[in-house]
């Protein structure tokens, strides 16, 4: 399957056949060793027949159960340790509110050889290189296709969830009655069974996952693992329809595995985590990538005690002592979501905790409803999702504000989240509530990851991951980082893309109304509002400007694959066009763009009109897959007043979508916001610095003070904007330099100001500003990857050897796309 696919070089494979089988839900439990720096464990997947075989489950407009519980309550787990010799008598002894994954435990006695089958009981995992079997069998076995790298598959087998105590009330539903008694199939009826409950009987349903992902093997299955698949067979079973539906993989992740980072946090400690990698889960757990594989998952995650495990889950876990110094921690998720959005984080975390309440009362009341109750109507009508426990249905849930929340951060940053983080998530939150309405998620765990995160920010479900970038200078940069992320949590998360080349989908609509809740957590009145995003607009405008003026071609175009957009092949594997370049994940065409199209068709229509629009984009598509022309569709249907200015979707799509380059409609618009007020202000001052800088060349250090100018105090965004212009500046001399950053206190601003400092730092050769340069190359590793080019660039020996030493210190942690870049610029 590989070879048929034939992706070039940078382009990601999508191995597994989704169109054939579908995950519907992973049991994981994993072991973190910090000594080997490996995660090991089993998975248990429960499929369902795919598309191409007849209808898996109660896929389509079927509507979600409206209830009025918050999520399915389940109570923290508690271990469960049971013997799974006897496959006749299997049960499991956890209550509905108490469900557990069974934990391996005692690593010498119930972790291995009780999970395995009869057969295989006294060898242990070493056993399950026979199941690799490469003998030639034709075409006649059907074979199930995982996406997996830098994984040791051990043993794959076949789950009895048959011999669970109780299942039987699955075998006996009307569905059943005429179904052939035989075991396999009595097995695959049961999974699709549990797999199609009710979202209100949800608790029950995570309750028998677990039960069933105890239960003994019943023969092992053959497999083979490829550079990007692992590829899962039963000899003699020939269709979906009569290959297992419940199978259980042992395996190990790999200590250079690209999933996961492992690294120490700034504190010093060890901790791994999820980085947001260009090849997403694939090696951490074997799993189906495509995002049509909308999958829910449990997890139990055992590690030693002192460590905290965050992860993408609907409760706040709480560890359970399992023996002396290990601690194990369960999460589980009920919205179904792409296997790519799993996140995990394990290190000695501390959370920061609410010295005082205020900040969170005050954010009930502050931000008046901009929407209509009319927009509630929504509520009222049923989901065009899978069934899941909906928050849209949930009354409840339509009038939170603000959900709960929690900070983690290495010890000694723990001040620093104190200072604004804090104070910031509640007024954010509500912002968002306020634009959008009803939160998709119950919770939000918000982390400060370690200095080798290659983005400022990264959402996943019920949590955020911030870069520690984001702490220092003031609340600015937290604030609109955190309103980005937190937007996500509807656009890319609760609404994703059916192909995932259409990024701007999620990160276009993140940054337009990252710009929306901050005016709104800040409490701007309209004009200040508006001048605060046409300044951003104009910083965007010069972003995208030098962007499309250093990048490829080929990967400024928004739908590379135009009109087959979304299109696989006929098992369902694809690839993703360019999804392994490594200068992609540092391109910020997709957010551009996205975010400038966004902003045409909301000037268009107004504010209130587009956000309006907006909220019934949500109300309509979450919980599902979308393409471009979703969206474009229902915003003409939506609002006439486009269709009348000659706007269609195929025009859109010729202008903003399918060319590279800047936008037709963009060049027309782009010099307009050079006559806001608040970059008037900063075009003023900047005449004073060019003035200035003019003098000190001319006169003696006598004569400076006489000659000294009163310099307006700036916004952040009119300082990035001011250091930006005297980048276009051939010659500031050194007393300028040093004037300029005593005036501003530059190396105390938030990092998008200090990264143009030390850009103005680079280019004019301002030696003593060389030690800001290094401790922004060490400590801003998200922002400084093009600086080092920069250093080698002006062939200066001592900017060279700067640059040099400054990889050297962080190659080993650096995330590697940003090493492999660098490395290119250096080297």
């Amino acid at each position: 399957m590989e070879a048929k696919l034939d992706p070039t070089k940078d382009d990601l494979p999508l191995m597994a056949n989704t169109s054939h089988m579908l995950v519907k839900h992973y049991v994981l439990n994993l072991d973190v060793d910090f000594k080997s720096q490996v995660i090991e464990g089993i998975i248990v997947l429960f499929l369902e027949t795919g598309s191409r075989y007849g209808k898996a489950s109660s896929i389509g407009r079927e509507g979600c159960l409206s209830h009025f519980n918050e999520t399915c309550k389940t109570g923290a787990p508690e271990p469960c340790h049971i013997p799974l010799s006897n496959a006749s008598g299997f049960s499991c002894e956890v209550e509905y509110n108490d469900f557990a994954v069974c934990s391996k435990g005692e690593k010498d006695t119930s972790g291995r050889n009780g999970n395995h089958s009869n057969e295989e009981q006294a060898s242990g995992i070493s056993s399950s290189k026979s199941c690799c079997d490469t003998e030639s069998h034709g075409n006649k076995d059907f074979l199930l296709v995982l996406d997996c790298c830098d994984l040791s598959v051990l043993k794959v087998e076949e789950v009895d969830i048959a011999a669970v105590s109780g299942i039987e009330k699955f075998a006996t539903s009307t569905k059943l009655m005429d179904v052939s008694k035989e075991l396999e199939n009595l097995r695959n009826q049961i999974v699709h069974e549990l797999v199609t409950l009710p979202s209100d009987r949800c608790q029950e349903q995570l309750y028998y996952y677990s039960c069933c992902s105890q239960a003994p093997g019943c023969g092992e299955l053959l497999f083979t693992t490829g550079s990007w698949s692992l590829e899962i067979r039963k000899r003699g079973v020939q269709t979906p329809t009569d290959f297992p539906h419940a199978i259980r993989i042992w395996y190990r992740t790999k200590p250079e595995g690209r999933s996961v980072t492992w690294t120490t946090d700034q504190s010093g400690r060890p901790c791994v985590y999820t980085m947001g990698s260009p090849i997403n889960n694939r090696a951490l757990f074997p799993c189906q990538e495509p995002p049509i594989a909308l999958s829910t998952w449990q997890a139990s995650v055992r590690t030693s005690a002192g460590f905290v495990v965050l992860m993408s889950g609907e409760n706040s876990a709480e560890p359970v002592q399992l023996q002396e110094g290990i601690m194990s921690w369960h999460y589980y998720v009920t919205m179904p979501m792409p296997a790519s959005t799993f996140t995990i984080a394990v290190g000695c975390w501390q959370e920061v905790r609410q010295q005082c309440f205020t900040a969170a009362i005050q954010t009930e009341n502050e931000f008046p409803m901009p929407f209509a109750q009319a927009d509630f109507r929504w509520h009222k009508e049923s989901c065009g999702h899978v069934e899941y426990p909906c928050r849209f249905q949930n009354p409840a849930a339509a009038l939170q504000r603000v959900i709960p929340y929690r900070v983690f951060a290495p010890l000694c940053l723990m001040e620093r989240c104190e200072e604004h983080l804090l104070q910031l998530i509640p007024q954010c939150l509500s912002a968002a509530y306020s634009t959008l309405g009803t939160h998709p998620f119950s919770r939000l765990d918000v982390l400060i990851v370690p200095s080798n995160f290659s983005s400022l920010g990264m959402a996943s479900p019920h949590i955020i991951f911030l870069s520690q970038s984001v702490l220092p200078g003031g609340s600015h940069l937290c604030g609109t980082r955190l309103c980005h992320e937190i937007a996500h949590s509807w656009f890319g998360l609760a609404i994703g893309a059916r192909d995932w080349t259409e990024e701007w989908l999620s990160e276009g609509f993140a940054t337009f109304l990252e710009d929306v809740f901050w005016v709104r957590a800040q409490q701007l009145s309209q004009d200040e509002g508006k001048e605060q995003q046409e300044l951003k607009a104009l910083l965007r405008w010069q972003r995208l400007k030098d962007e499309v003026q250093n990048s490829e071609e080929e990967l400024q175009v928004l739908r590379p694959h135009k009109e087959s957009t979304g299109e696989v092949s006929e098992s369902g594997a694809s690839v993703v066009k360019h999804g392994l370049k490594a200068e992609k994940i540092f391109m910020q065409v997709h957010y551009l763009k996205g975010y400038f199209l966004l902003r045409s068709l909301a000037s268009t229509l107004g504010e209130a009109s587009y956000l309006a629009s907006l909220r019934k984009f949500v109300h309509k598509f979450h919980g599902q897959l979308v393409l471009s022309q979703d969206f474009l569709s229902m915003l003409l249907e939506d609002i006439p007043e486009l269709k009348e200015s000659g706007l269609t979707v195929e025009s859109i799509s010729q202008n903003w979508l399918d060319t590279s380059g800047i936008p037709k409609p963009l060049l027309e618009e782009g010099e307009t916001w050079k006559e806001c007020r608040l970059v008037r202000q900063v075009s003023a001052e900047v005449t004073k610095w060019i003035q200035a800088n003019w003098r000190i060349r001319k006169s003696s250090k006598k004569k400076r003070k006489q000659d000294e100018v009163v310099f307006q105090k700036l916004l952040p965004d009119q300082l990035v904007l001011l250091l930006e212009y005297l980048l276009e500046e051939k010659t500031l001399c050194p007393r300028t330099l040093q004037h300029l950053e005593k005036t501003y206190q530059l190396h105390d601003q938030d990092a998008e100001v200090r990264h143009r400092w030390c850009e103005l730092v680079v280019k004019h050769k301002y030696v003593p500003g060389y030690g800001d340069v290094e401790k922004f190359l060490r400590e801003d590793q998200a922002m400084g990857v093009y600086l080092y080019g920069e250093l080698m660039v002006n062939e200066d020996a001592k900017q060279q050897e700067l640059a040099y030493k400054c990889f050297a210190a962080a190659r080993e942690q650096m995330d590697m796309s940003s090493a492999k870049v660098v490395a290119e610029m250096l080297f």
